[in-house]
Formats: structure tokens, C-alpha cells, sequence
């Protein structure tokens, strides 16, 4: 199959229904089969993306973290069953490892649990809280763990912070140079660094400014009304704020298979999956069956054998980063602008997925695509109203209503924001949306959506 052709022809598929824009990396046993760069990297859209583009990473940063605890310990600076208030006494978490919290088997809450803290310093303040200010944010918040220390699995953001701050105190060089000297420049990622790009400004002259769709336009994250306060976290180390582009996340993963930073025993221990406190696997992703070791997830398939990945999510961030060891494979994504419409843009992760096994990809497809076309909208007026809240809802739609001559609806999330957007047809009674892939279905007086079935007021 001619992978690179395929691969161009989905990123090209989703750029016009403008859900794709960002680079890609496609290699096998070193050797590049496919790459591209579609759209721009400012929301103006005069700045094209080339294939040398700077994307942050997001979430994807937190292997680097985990290597530089590796490094640390092979320093004879920490071990991983060390108890984090041996150096952090200050911590209201007893019990807690550092293998916890690589592991995301700590329970310490994440910190979004808790985001007006950093709100409240960045605007009264006037100023981005620093990494090491995470073990203050821990003692005023005091914020109730998950469960008890390897008892579960909970993503933590906050772990991972704790993990950069400790190798910051145990080596005595800022976590930023650290990285820098002990694994980008070993690496030769001489176009990666860990930096603070809405704190500090740009230090790249080809970088991609996360974009977000508000308002009917696209805007930077930090101009945006609903996402500008991401600028609160950007002092943060461990979780995000590592910098790179596809050429250099390829010489990553050559430097891991060549041990150039990491030996293969200590990669092996990262590779591993953890276990909860009763001997069960710790699960990190039940519908992929994956499990996580130390800044990876870890699964495996049937036909390629043992594969680590990680994606990285921030407002107008969507990277992805995956390793099939056994058959030396390897997939990079790196995107820097919102998806409109959840179902193309799932169609294009799943194809580049399906083609790097060796499969054919379905087709992309958009709301539009399925939409019915000149629908009878006679009834559509019997729709409209307000309806009850179920509970335990993360998502719940408040009311329906027309607009300009179609069917609206307005939603609350879990977080209690607001949210409207369009009803798209999809049946004589069944609606579907951009943003997400459930489907609403009215019934008299009613409507069903998830496992829910909610009155009209």
C-alpha cells in the first residue's frame, strides 16, 4: 500500500473541512515514509506551516519528564520507591511514591480540580505562578486525593509537576536546562526545548500559536475569551511546555532505540505497566486496553507487537506521539488549531492509526456528510423548550431552540459552562452536533440523549 499517499490524502481531507492543520511524521526502522505540513500557524492565516514547524507538545511532554526521573535516579539522587515527603514534607499526601506519581497511581487530584488558584495569582498578582509554587498550591488547597496511594489510576497533571520540581531540587538545575543538557542535546533535538512561550514570548521564529475557534473566527488561545486564562499554568514544568517538530520527535525516538539517553533496562522499567496495590493492572484506557508505566501508555498488537504512546491536549493543541518497539515503527502528529466537527477529525486520527498497521483507512466524514439534506422542518417547533436536568450528567442539554430557521440546542458541561450550537438532522426525530459524537432523539414531550431521557419543562 502507498502509506504516503494515503496518509497526505486524509490530512488533505480533513484540511477542507477545516479540522486539520499541523504537520505529520510517518517513519519505519528509521527511514521516513511519510510527512507534510497543511495550513497556517497564526489565526490570521498568512503564517503557512512548513514541515520544520514548532508545535508545543502538550501532554506528549510528560515522557521527557519521566526519562529526566530515570536520569536522576541513575544520579543515585532518588529512588523510585522513595516517599515524596521525604523531600517535600510540606505535602498532605502521605504514602505517596515517586513511582505513584509517574505512574498516575498517586490520587493526588490534578490541579484543574482547582484552577481559580492560579486565576486568582495571575490576575490579582499580576503574575504566572512558578513550578515549585505547586507545593503551595497543594497545602492552601488541600484538595481530597482520588484514593489512597496505588489504589487506583487517575490522571495527574499535578504529578507530574512534582516530578519536574524533584529533579529540579535533587540536581540543583532548573528543569529547563536540565532537559536541554541531558537528553534534547544528546538526542541532537537541537529544534526542541522546554520554554514558556505566553510567560517569556517566542523564542522560535517558526512557531505555531495555538488557535481557537470562537465567535466565528479563529483566535489565539490567549486572546480568547473562554480559554485565554491558560496563561495561569505557563509557569508549570513536567506536564507540557516542551517545544519541537516532527524531525525531532523522530530523532527521539531513533536516540531511545539507541540508547542514547536512556538504557534499555531503564526503558523497559517505563515500558512497564503499573500495578494497583491488589496485584491488578492499573488501567489507563479500558476501551484500548492500555495500561501506563512511567510517561507512556502501553498496549499491544496482535499483529506488531508492543506499542507506547501519548497524546497531548491543550485549548487549539492536538498532538500525538506513538512507538511500535517490535516492529520499529513510528507515528507523529502535531496540530495547532481547534477541530470543528469531532466526527472528521476522529476519522483522521483512526486513519493514520489504521494505515501504520497496515490497513486501509475509512473515509472522512462530517456532520454535513451524514446530515439529511432539505429536511422537513415542520415539527421541528414541537422540539423547542426547556428540559430537566438528569443527575450525574456530565453534559446536559438545557434547552432547544430555533435559529435562523434551524434547530439549536444549549448545553451545560461539567464544569458548569455554557454552551449553544446547531442540530444537525440525522433522522426524522434524530439530531447530532459538531462538537461531539452522541445524538439527540425526541419523543413526545422528551428527549434522549446518552443513557438519559429528560422531560420538557
Amino acid at each position: 500500500m502507498d502509506k504516503h499517499n494515503l496518509m497526505k490524502e486524509l490530512a488533505c481531507a480533513l484540511n477542507e473541512k477545516d479540522c486539520f492543520n499541523g504537520a505529520w511524521l510517518y517513519a519505519e526502522h528509521g527511514e521516513i515514509v511519510s510527512k507534510g505540513a497543511l495550513g497556517f500557524r497564526d489565526p490570521e492565516n498568512t503564517l503557512p506551516i512548513t514541515e520544520d514547524t514548532i508545535f508545543q507538545l502538550a501532554s506528549v511532554t510528560k515522557q521527557f519528564t519521566a526519562a529526566a526521573v530515570m536520569l536522576a535516579r541513575r544520579e543515585g539522587l532518588l529512588e523510585l520507591d522513595d516517599e515524596i515527603t521525604k523531600y517535600f514534607p510540606e505535602i498532605p499526601y502521605p504514602g505517596v511514591t515517586v513511582r505513584h506519581l509517574l505512574s498516575h497511581t498517586s490520587g493526588i487530584p490534578d490541579y484543574f480540580v482547582d484552577a481559580d488558584w492560579f486565576f486568582r495569582i495571575w490576575k490579582e498578582e499580576k503574575r504566572v505562578p512558578g513550578n515549585d509554587e505547586i507545593l503551595r498550591f497543594l497545602r492552601e488547597t488541600k484538595a481530597k486525593p482520588y484514593f489512597a496511594p496505588g489504589e487506583g489510576l487517575e490522571y495527574s497533571n499535578t504529578a507530574y509537576n512534582l516530578l519536574a520540581l524533584l529533579v529540579e531540587r535533587r540536581s540543583g538545575v532548573p528543569f529547563e536546562k536540565f532537559l536541554q543538557q541531558n537528553i534534547f542535546e544528546p538526542a541532537g533535538m537541537r529544534s526542541t526545548r522546554c520554554c514558556h512561550i505566553r510567560r517569556d514570548g517566542i523564542p522560535f521564529e517558526n512557531f505555531a500559536r495555538a488557535t481557537v475557534f470562537e465567535d466565528d473566527k479563529y483566535v489565539a488561545d490567549v486572546d480568547s475569551e473562554e480559554y485565554g486564562d491558560v496563561a495561569a499554568f505557563d509557569g508549570l514544568n513536567g506536564d507540557d511546555y516542551v517545544y519541537t517538530n516532527i524531525f525531532d520527535m523522530l530523532k527521539w525516538d531513533r536516540a531511545l532505540r539507541e540508547g542514547k539517553v536512556l538504557t534499555k533496562e531503564e526503558q523497559e522499567i517505563m515500558y512497564t505497566p503499573a500495578k494497583l496495590n491488589n496485584g491488578e493492572d492499573a488501567v489507563f484506557d479500558e476501551d484500548d486496553g492500555l495500561g501506563y508505566g512511567f510517561g507512556w501508555a502501553v498496549g499491544h498488537d496482535e499483529a506488531l507487537g508492543l506499542v507506547v504512546s501519548h497524546s497531548g491536549g491543550m485549548p487549539g493543541v492536538a498532538t500525538w506521539f506513538e512507538r511500535f518497539l517490535d516492529a520499529d515503527r513510528v507515528l507523529v502528529i502535531l496540530s495547532n488549531r481547534d477541530y470543528r466537527d469531532v466526527r472528521a477529525y476522529e476519522g483522521y486520527w483512526d486513519g493514520m492509526e489504521a494505515i501504520a498497521r497496515d490497513k486501509e483507512p475509512e473515509p472522512i466524514v462530517c456532520i454535513e456528510d451524514i446530515a439529511i439534506r432539505d429536511p422537513d422542518k415542520s415539527g421541528w417547533e414541537n422540539f423547542c423548550g426547556k428540559y430537566e436536568h438528569p443527575e450525574d450528567a456530565d453534559f446536559i442539554i438545557d434547552e432547544v431552540f430555533m435559529k435562523d430557521g434551524e434547530l439549536h440546542a444549549k448545553a451545560i458541561d461539567e464544569d458548569g459552562d455554557e454552551m449553544r450550537f446547531r442540530l444537525y438532522p440525522l433522522g426524522e426525530n434524530e439530531f447530532g452536533r459538531k462538537g461531539g459524537m452522541f445524538k439527540l432523539t425526541f419523543g413526545d414531550g422528551c428527549v434522549m440523549y446518552d443513557d438519559f431521557t429528560c422531560k420538557k419543562l
